[in-house]
């Protein structure tokens, strides 16, 4: 029987029955007997809450800008709303009576609650309470402990994958293990997060092949483990696959959750160079990989899928493979404009010399294979998205699209990357 912890916060009654619950609670604290309340003071902390929400929006849109793109209407629509019910629910602590006041302020919790529901159904975040549980939980191991020395590696002889070679030992944990460590190197990063496959824990130690994995931008590398389900996907297909899967590095191309690099090497940072050197050459030393590039793949979801077109044609001999989820057009802060300032203070040239577009129209790269992949709803990056992929077939990759029936939110981000795990087996020798 279904666990109550695993009904889904993102379709059917749960997220139905805060909606409803939110409308009910508004309506009641929105209603009085009292003539002045109609005529004064509910119009009032209503414009109210309404010119604060607009200014808040404004901040952030126009002044702050921390991301590229807008924010979402809905989340104004819902902020309004939790603002308006505690907004009422203050108000009418003066003349109620303690019961009635502590009714009114758990129906103002109630309704901002239900606007973290909503705000978590947009974005997919969270895919059912078990997962919001799982953020205060502490499964990490130490990487000294979960990656000592190996004492043997298993070589694959050519012309054959891993899995022709591979025989799962007794005893085989039946998951990986998650470490959180720094990756030092020329740019400011928060520490990775890694995924060990269960593979890797065996004696002797296979070379795996390799997933450098960024989140979008707000983020962080735990992004990937919270709303991505890095951890259960890759033990799901570790079971399906005798406990042999990619070791998983979510790198941090951001330096802050809300700061915009842009994955370039500029005036904002050496993010470029963090991914396409120092990141690759920890790895090799300090994980049992498979060091071939075709072995390697760059990833990510919406920023963190630019970043990743833009290392697969900036570094094509580290990066074999890519998978984008989500891309933008190019790197940028939200305008050309604002873009060239910031990183390259005015020049023009010095954009378009890195941006992959322009790469991809004036190189080739008939080595490099790549999936990406786009949500059928996103209105904001699906087209983006598909002139990525031209721009990618005509420079000679081998290159897949790929839809699913999402916006651009972690519901796309969990399907895109856990479908095109097949394929990337196949394109890394782990499995035909």
């Amino acid at each position: 029987m279904l666990s109550p912890l695993d009904l889904s916060l993102l379709h059917g009654p749960i997220p139905t029955a805060a909606t409803v619950a939110a409308a009910g609670a508004l309506t009641y604290l929105a209603i009085r007997k009292n003539r002045t309340w109609w005529t004064r003071v509910l119009p009032i902390v209503v414009l109210a809450c309404v010119v604060v929400v607009f200014a808040l929006s404004y901040v952030v849109d126009h002044v702050w800008k921390p991301w590229p793109e807008p924010l979402p209407a809905i989340l104004a629509v819902w902020a309004g709303a939790a603002l308006t019910a505690l907004s009422l629910a203050a108000v009418r602590l003066r003349s109620a009576r303690w019961y009635v006041s502590v009714l009114n302020v758990v129906l103002a919790l109630g309704v901002t609650a239900s606007a973290m529901v909503a705000t978590n159904e947009h974005f997919g975040q969270y895919p059912t309470t078990r997962a919001v549980l799982d953020v205060f939980r502490n499964d990490r191991v130490d990487l000294h402990e979960a990656s000592p020395p190996p004492s043997g590696v298993i070589e694959v002889p050519p012309g054959k994958t891993l899995t022709d070679v591979w025989k799962k030992p007794d005893g085989l944990p039946d998951k990986g293990t998650v470490s959180e460590t720094a990756i030092p190197g020329a740019f400011p990063a928060r520490p990775a997060w890694i995924y060990l496959p269960p593979a890797y824990h065996a004696t002797p130690r296979p070379k795996l092949p390799v997933i450098v994995l960024m989140a979008g931008q707000p983020g962080s590398p735990r992004d990937w483990f919270d709303g991505g389900r890095i951890t259960d996907n890759m033990d799901t297909y570790a079971r399906e696959h005798a406990g042999l899967a990619p070791i998983v590095v979510v790198a941090d191309q951001l330096g802050t959750t809300t700061a915009n690099p842009l994955c370039l090497d500029s005036r904002l940072g050496q993010s470029e160079t963090y991914l396409a050197r120092d990141v690759p050459a920890w790895i090799k030393q300090r994980l049992t990989v498979d060091e071939r590039r075709e072995a390697w793949t760059i990833a990510g979801f919406s920023h963190g899928a630019t970043c990743s077109v833009q290392l697969a044609v900036r570094a094509p001999d580290v990066y074999g493979n890519f998978i984008a989820l989500a891309p933008q057009g190019e790197p940028t802060l939200g305008t050309r404009q604002d873009t060239v300032k910031a990183a390259f203070g005015g020049d023009e040239a010095a954009f378009h010399r890195v941006n992959p577009m322009d790469i991809l129209a004036r190189q080739r790269f008939p080595q490099t294979a790549g999936i990406i992949v786009a949500g059928r709803d996103d209105a904001t990056y699906r087209k983006a998205d598909a002139e990525v992929f031209e721009a990618c077939r005509k420079a000679g990759m081998d290159v897949q699209w790929k839809e699913t029936p999402s916006g651009h939110d972690w519901n796309m981000a969990r399907e895109g990357f856990y479908g095109a795990l097949p394929w990337l087996a196949r394109r890394t020798g782990l499995a035909s």
